[in-house]
């Protein structure tokens, strides 16, 4: 019996050099992306807005297919869905229970205007399957400027606010009682957010942005809880599991997405091993205090 999948249905390393060439945009566009990705994730775990980046990748895939059918500018189409979703998440979400009420509200709407407009599209099937998975030869020179340019907004924009929003983030009721100004302060960060789940749409795919943009922080949040030292942790770990998945996609006939979601997977896998390994050795050592002051 013949298998029906093969190793090298996987992996095959033949012309690799010559296949390197062809995406180096967008290796470069996954290193921007896992970084700043890395960075504002660490908010959105401290704010709980996993769910609301869902909500935010599935507008501006709605706004990028609509670009795709008219003729328009991809990466501009993802980025109106995507600022317009951030927006009316930001103005009329301002409590969790809110938020994640028009989140729900949002996601099945985006998606089903997504899914209309690539229906219409009668052009190659494979642009349409890039909005939802990611493509690694997406990527062109002109769309790598827009994409570098709109990262570097958000990462100028997350310096400036940085302080403010971070108080914000770990307890808003004291930051507002310190005069920290908490709704301009979220109007900002989801005005962010939407600029850089635009950009990830392009390189993992509107359904799996999540891998990029929440797992890296999360994984950084369990083995670390410094200032400085879990954003760092968080822009590593997006910025190898972007650049890595992309690499073995090289070599794959796979989308580019499973290879980033299974490397993020496998960080948040190892982090968490090693806090439960942590957590576990500093309970021994409180229990055998006691015992030690006996004797």
């Amino acid at each position: 019996m013949v298998p029906a999948l093969d190793w090298s249905d996987v992996f095959s390393f033949q012309d690799y050099g010559a296949l390197l060439q062809l995406v180096g945009n967008s290796v470069v566009a996954g290193a921007v992306l896992g970084i700043v990705g890395g960075l504002i994730g660490v908010f959105i775990m401290q704010r709980d807005m996993a769910f609301a980046v869902h909500g935010v990748s599935e507008l501006s895939f709605a706004g990028a297919a609509a670009a795709l059918l008219f003729g328009g500018s991809v990466v501009m189409g993802s980025l109106v869905g995507a600022v317009a979703a951030a927006v009316l998440i930001g103005l009329l979400g301002s409590r969790a229970r809110d938020r994640n009420s028009i989140v729900g509200v949002l996601m099945p709407f985006g998606l089903g205007l997504g899914i209309l407009f690539l229906s219409l599209y009668e052009g190659r099937s494979a642009n349409r399957f890039s909005l939802l998975t990611g493509q690694i030869v997406s990527v062109s020179s002109p769309d790598l400027g827009w994409l570098i340019g709109i990262a570097v907004v958000v990462l100028v924009g997350l310096l400036v606010v940085w302080n403010p929003l971070r108080f914000d983030s770990l307890d808003g009721q004291a930051a507002a009682a310190r005069g920290v100004p908490s709704s301009a302060v979220s109007i900002v960060f989801m005005l962010l957010l939407g600029l850089i789940v635009a950009v990830a749409v392009h390189i993992i795919g509107a359904l799996l942005v999540m891998a990029l943009l929440v797992t890296p922080a999360a994984a950084a949040m369990r083995v670390s809880h410094g200032p400085l030292a879990v954003p760092l942790l968080a822009a590593v770990f997006g910025f190898v599991s972007a650049v890595g998945g992309i690499l073995l996609a090289i070599a794959g006939t796979l989308p580019v997405s499973p290879y980033i979601t299974t490397i993020s997977f496998l960080i948040y896998v190892v982090c968490r091993l090693i806090a439960w390994r942590r957590d576990r050795a500093i309970a021994v050592s409180a229990a055998q205090e006691p015992l030690r002051v006996a004797a």
